[in-house]
């Protein structure tokens, strides 16, 4: 008998009606994107960088232990030698079209050279144009130096 008279009186109605008038005066989570942005994690994996050292140099030594620990194999190098005799990668090239941003190329690198950045606003009208060089990684490295340092200062505990 109450199912009935629940169901004559509309109750569930006015219940829902109430909660939909309590909800609508709240803040609204809403964030207005390119004006507003959210907080990012330390460890959060965008677009890939080649790091050099402090004198400049390339970090990448072409040892090739990204690109085989690469699960969607969107790393391509060829590595040689330098003028000074030096092993390094004399092209490097990453492939974010393939690339999943599982971060298990910055695992794998014994010298830190490839890193993410938290850069995730890049666009290409053709998928060649998501093929990034070696020349293109460092310039990415040498922009967001700062921001990488300071992402892996927050994140060092953790490693």
């Amino acid at each position: 008998m109450k199912h009935w008279i629940k169901a004559f009186s509309l109750v569930e109605l006015f219940e829902g009606l109430f909660l939909t008038l309590r909800i609508m005066f709240r803040a609204k989570p809403t964030v207005r994107y390119p004006e507003e942005r959210t907080p990012y994690s330390p460890r959060f994996r965008g677009m890939h960088a080649l790091m050099k050292t402090r004198d400049g140099a390339e970090r990448c030594i072409g040892c090739k232990l990204c690109e085989a620990a690469c699960p969607s194999q969107a790393i391509t190098i060829v590595s040689g030698a330098n003028a000074d005799g030096k092993r390094c990668a004399v092209s490097y090239e990453i492939d974010q079209g393939k690339c999943i941003f599982c971060g298990i190329c910055e695992e794998a690198c014994p010298v830190d050279a490839i890193v993410h950045t938290k850069q995730f606003e890049y666009i290409a009208e053709q998928r060649e144009g998501l093929r990034f060089p070696k020349e293109t990684l460092l310039m990415v490295g040498d922009s967001y130096q700062e921001e990488i340092e300071a992402a892996k200062a927050a994140d060092a505990r953790y490693r």
